[in-house]
Formats: C-alpha cells, sequence, structure tokens
C-alpha cells in the first residue's frame, strides 16, 4: 500500500467546523471522550485513513476484520459542527507521528477546521478524587479563554512535555496558523479512566458551548471503581511470599 491511503465515506456541509482528536493515550482519556462524542451525539464516519505508519495489524469485530487506521466522523453538538478525529492507535516511530500529524491537519484544514481541540490525560501516579484539567494552547491568546472555563495551566506541566499526535496538533497546528489547545484530564494513568473522560468533555462542552449526557460514561466509570477495589483488596491480602513471586522470571 502506499504510504497514505485515505477511503472517504461522506462530504458533509460543515460550518467553522472545530477539529477534536482523541487518540489512545494514558488513562484512554483521549480515546474515551471522543467516543462519547460519537456515541451521544450519533457522528458520520467521513473518512477512515490508513498508513504503513501504524502497527502492523488489523482489528476483529465478529469474524470480520479492519486494518489498523484512523477515523474522522463529523458530529453536529448542539449547533456546534465537530470533525472528530479517533482510532485505535498511534504511530509506531517519530517520523511516523510527524507524517500523520501532518496528513491529519492537511484531511481537517480540507473540510475547513481552523481550531482544534486535543483530548488526553496527565498522569499522576496516584488516585484521584476531585479531576482537574490541564492546558496547554498553541498561542498564548487562547490561554485566558480556557482559564476561564476551569482549565488549568501550571508551570512546567505536564512534565516532559506531550508527546503523540496531541502534542503535534499543538505544534504543527499552530506552525500552520491553527488556534490549537491540548485538555488532559488528570489521571492515576494506572487503567482506563472514565472520570476524567468525563472531566475533559465538561471543560469542552463549556468551551464550545453544547450539552452532553455523561451516563453511559458514568456506569463505565463505576465498572472501573469495581475493579480497582478488588485489586487493592488483592494487594492487601497478599503474603510476603506472593509478593515475592511477582518477581521471579
Amino acid at each position: 500500500m502506499d504510504e497514505f491511503e485515505v477511503d472517504r465515506h461522506a462530504d458533509p456541509a460543515l460550518s467553522d467546523p472545530v477539529l477534536v482528536e482523541g487518540l489512545p493515550g494514558v488513562g484512554h482519556v483521549g480515546k474515551l471522550a471522543a467516543e462519547h462524542l460519537l456515541e451521544e451525539f450519533e457522528g458520520e464516519l467521513v473518512a477512515r485513513v490508513h498508513s504503513e505508519h501504524f502497527p502492523p495489524q488489523v482489528t476483529v469485530e465478529d469474524g470480520v476484520t479492519e486494518l489498523a487506521g484512523a477515523e474522522f466522523h463529523a458530529v453536529n453538538a448542539d449547533g456546534t459542527d465537530l470533525l472528530v478525529l479517533t482510532g485505535d492507535h498511534q504511530a509506531g516511530d517519530g517520523p511516523g507521528h510527524y507524517r500523520l500529524a501532518d496528513r491529519f491537519l492537511d484531511l481537517a484544514e480540507g473540510y475547513g477546521c481552523e481550531r482544534a481541540y486535543a483530548l488526553g490525560g496527565v498522569p499522576t501516579g496516584e488516585l484521584i478524587e476531585e479531576y482537574a484539567v490541564v492546558g496547554a494552547a498553541s498561542e498564548s491568546a487562547l490561554v485566558d479563554p480556557l482559564k476561564e472555563t476551569g482549565v488549568e495551566f501550571r508551570e512546567d506541566e505536564p512534565a516532559g512535555g506531550i508527546v503523540g499526535i496531541s502534542g503535534l496538533l499543538l505544534g504543527l497546528g499552530g506552525r500552520r496558523g491553527l488556534a490549537v489547545a491540548c485538555l488532559m484530564g488528570e489521571t492515576s494513568g494506572y487503567l482506563v479512566d472514565p472520570k476524567s473522560a468525563q472531566a475533559v468533555l465538561e471543560a469542552l462542552s463549556r468551551l464550545l458551548d453544547f450539552e452532553v449526557d455523561y451516563g453511559s460514561l458514568s456506569e463505565r466509570a463505576d465498572e472501573m471503581e469495581e475493579v480497582m477495589e478488588k485489586m487493592q483488596e488483592m494487594q492487601a491480602t497478599q503474603s510476603p511470599a506472593d509478593d515475592d513471586l511477582r518477581y521471579i522470571g
């Protein structure tokens, strides 16, 4: 196959659309948030991108395979048009991330996007009770509007910067003149985190003035809390001998 192959599925009429990216990352926060938007607003598949920069694999659903890739969906959220980018993978190497980010931006600009929000998680390494959303922006003019909606800006955080497609949308998108912001929900980083995804979506909905139901995310959050409780119980009852065995092999 070619380096990139784009399968077009629809040509929606979008008005001042906003690119929203949610690919896999820490706590799957961005991916969960983007998929929730697609579920709640019944997103329409616009394009599917395949590339040699994705892992060499297929997904299997009901015995039917689909080559690894990323998808753009059109969503109308209470009158605001969104172009939602999501998928199951990011690139396998640094150059691939750059090439994919460039192609994603090409496609988004082709649909008329001049603004973008990258959604993701920022790891804390500990369990969280109150979820904050940390922000970053491609230009200083975007900072105050983000702060007004409760997004926090912290000196030197996230530590080490923002990697992957989210980081490159900020860097490469900013160089193209797009207004790009990243919304990162705090997450322990241990497990998939629906509560962090909800916090990110709440910030995005305030910024773009739409409402969304969080019922299904809350159900997933309850399931994850049960998993965490069981893990904590297992750790509390683990004997020293069992603990030693974890380090064998």
